[in-house]
């Protein structure tokens, strides 16, 4: 029976200690500009870039430095090709589809018009004295700046922005569905972006926290290396954010001490470097950078060797958390195999996932495979008669139905049609490549946005494999753990994942202390029983680092070992790695 606990001690605002900078970060625009006035005093003349992450307020910035009495300041945005080029340029990456594009091969310089970039030239040599502005996206690398600072924001701010009314970088599309905007920006933009970090690391002198436009924080480049640095030597928790979403639930919004005026929460995004932030704390003061950055400056020390090699500057493994928990059934769903997801969306692995049953009421369940005797043709004809709104689907006519009960683990390889059903609490854990979700069936329901939530029929029907029915699905996906080693103090568990995806899970249930040798791969925890445990170095290479119920945690590779301690209760927790 499901309950919601007790133990109200989610960290809502985790933070990652960084040593020897406590007084690195400089506060609000003012001490900025006092800052720029200070390294540029006895110039005659400076040129000052502000180079920006797409989506950060340019205007913001050039009013905050309004105390600088700059002499001209321009925007980077003035040099971009037209609308019309743009489109042609990247007409590869972009389709009809509301979702889904291909991701661009491109880099900034083929945004900017050479001519645009040279009259921009003119005006800056122009001057003989004062100070001059570049802000933009890419500014640093149209001019001879004689500083750079890098204004950086994560990919949550920024899709709250396009909720709002805000528009892409590349393109003015204020009105266009939020769906759309955030495909120019996974596809394209910050594709573009990420790209140029190498760059960015290596030349800008500040880095600048832009999330809060009205009171941005900057360090110099040192600090900012050495926290990103300091940080992949420790467990890295990253700062999580939660959404609603038509099918969301009630249980995050009490376990968590969430908003409790919100209707629902149906995601927790805990454990998606890609799209979460990591808050660095110097000394009184704390900045909040993408986690991408980590990933971008110290590959090799949080992914490992082989990681690398394998994934490039990727992070392969995600675990968020899906709320069904007095809500409804989560759309029905398949995911690409691999080679439909690098020959149609240019991804190189794709999302083979899992379900690991937090909590559930009695009679939860979830949709997984297909039952005997199923006619490809006649389920399909179902599903585009849903799809054309002359009639439901139904799922249960088609569908496995299998009970599921708290720590239950199922497995999904890609191409296994599946969903959560109502009231359920999982941690998904999958690989990374998270936007490529082929709805199927969304049981006649609309958006948030009042929209009818896109189906992806075209895409779905050449992804799923019709052999997997309810004989398979109960031999290779449910129930498949198996013990590795039980002791009086500790107990362990290979729970998956299946043998077709990369994904290695352990469930280790501890009292007392438990070491974990790595290897050669980041580790990926979750509290998935017990109110906290403690994460502690053998060799003291970190402070010991408590983790509650149900946060997410990284052991970064270069680690390589670790504790698993809890003296008070028994504590469950679930780890996943790269298998070998």
């Amino acid at each position: 029976m499901y309950h919601y606990h007790s133990y109200h001690n989610y960290d809502l605002k985790p933070m990652t200690k960084v040593a020897g900078h406590d007084d690195a970060v400089l506060a609000g625009y003012a001490r900025i500009t006092e800052e720029i006035m200070s390294v540029c005093s006895g110039r005659n003349k400076s040129v000052i870039a502000c180079d920006v992450y797409p989506s950060v307020n340019v205007h913001a910035i050039a009013n905050g430095l309004a105390g600088l009495h700059p002499a001209l300041t321009l925007y980077s945005d003035d040099c971009l090709l037209s609308q019309s080029q743009l489109d042609e340029v990247f007409r590869d990456s972009l389709s009809e589809d509301r979702v889904f594009g291909y991701m661009t091969s491109k880099t900034l310089s083929d945004c900017f018009d050479k001519m645009r970039v040279e009259y921009l030239n003119r005006l800056v040599d122009a001057l003989d004295a004062g100070f001059i502005l570049v802000i933009g996206t890419g500014a640093s690398s149209l001019v001879k700046p004689d500083l750079v600072l890098y204004f950086d924001i994560n990919r949550w701010n920024i899709q709250l922005q396009y909720r709002e009314g805000g528009s892409n970088w590349l393109w003015e599309n204020p009105s266009a569905p939020v769906l759309e905007k955030y495909k120019r920006g996974f596809f394209i933009e910050w594709r573009l972006a990420d790209r140029d970090k190498d760059r960015i690391f290596a030349t800008s002198d500040y880095f600048v926290d832009a999330n809060d436009s009205s009171n941005p924080k900057m360090m110099g480049r040192n600090a900012f290396m050495d926290g990103l640095r300091q940080a992949v030597h420790m467990p890295l928790r990253m700062q999580p954010y939660f959404d609603p979403g038509v099918w969301g639930g009630q249980w995050m919004k009490h376990t968590f001490s969430l908003d409790p005026t919100k209707e629902n929460y149906a995601w927790s995004f805990d454990g998606v470097p890609e799209e979460n932030s990591i808050n660095l704390s110097y000394g009184t003061e704390y900045a909040s950078f993408p986690m991408m950055d980590v990933i971008l400056a110290y590959p090799e020390a949080l992914l490992g060797h082989r990681n690398l090699a394998r994934f490039g500057r990727e992070f392969p493994i995600r675990f968020d958390l899906l709320d069904t928990m007095d809500g409804q059934n989560l759309s029905l769903q398949v995911h690409p195999l691999t080679e439909y997801i690098q020959h149609t969306f240019g991804m190189h692995y794709t999302q083979d996932e899992s379900y690991y049953i937090l909590d559930a009421k009695e009679g939860a369940y979830v949709y997984i495979g297909l039952k005997d005797g199923v006619d490809p043709a006649q389920m399909e004809e179902a599903l585009r008669r849903a799809q054309r709104g002359e009639s439901s689907f139904d799922a249960d006519a088609y569908i496995n139905k299998v009970p599921v009960h708290t720590h239950d683990h199922i497995l999904i390889p890609a191409g296994t049609v599946h969903c959560s059903g109502a009231d359920t609490m999982v941690l998904e854990i999958s690989a990374t490549p998270y936007i490529f979700t082929f709805k199927l069936w969304d049981w006649n329901r609309v958006g948030l946005d009042g929209i009818p939530r896109p189906t992806h029929l075209e895409h779905g029907m050449r992804n799923i494999q019709w052999d997997r029915t309810t004989k398979w699905v109960q031999n290779q996906l449910v129930h498949q753990e198996q013990e590795l080693l039980h002791t009086d103090n500790v107990h362990v568990e290979r729970t998956g994942l299946h043998e077709w995806e990369f994904i290695e899970t352990r469930r280790y249930s501890v009292h007392g202390s438990y070491r974990v040798e790595m290897s050669d791969s980041m580790d990926v925890l979750n509290l998935v029983e017990g109110s906290h445990a403690w994460i502690t170095s053998p060799d003291d290479a970190f402070g010991p680092f408590e983790l509650h119920y149900a946060e997410t945690v990284i052991i970064p590779s270069c680690v390589r070992r670790y504790c698993i301690e809890s003296t008070s209760q028994e504590v469950k927790l679930i780890v996943a790695s790269v298998r070998n």
